[in-house]
């Protein structure tokens, strides 16, 4: 078991799940309408994405200048997507899945 996080592996299969979590939340919401718009999860994915990776390479031995560039890259992504939704606070009201306020 030590090998497999100290080769990466495991990270590995993170990356898989959450590919497939992406393609599996974009697939029900352009078949129901509901949930969250792609547009939406290629934020937060993306910044988790490139994490796992920057902890793929710590995890493997990579060169520290590698380990600093996939953290500011991870930031980078991260305060993009909070700015797009806090530019947009109405995106969240849009999801057809949210009730309405019966008053």
């Amino acid at each position: 078991m030590a090998e497999f996080f100290a080769s990466g592996r495991v990270i590995d299969v993170i990356l898989v799940m959450m590919l497939i979590e992406g393609l599996a939340l974009t697939l029900y919401h352009r078949r129901t309408g509901k949930g969250i718009p792609p547009a939406g999860l290629a934020g937060f994915l993306l910044s988790g994405f490139v994490l796992l990776l920057t902890l793929r390479a710590a995890l493997t031995g990579a060169w520290w200048g590698w380990i600093c560039l996939g953290l500011t890259a991870s930031l980078f992504t991260h305060l993009a997507d909070l700015w797009l939704r806090w530019r947009n606070p109405g995106r969240k009201a849009q999801h057809q899945d949210i009730p309405s306020d019966p008053r």
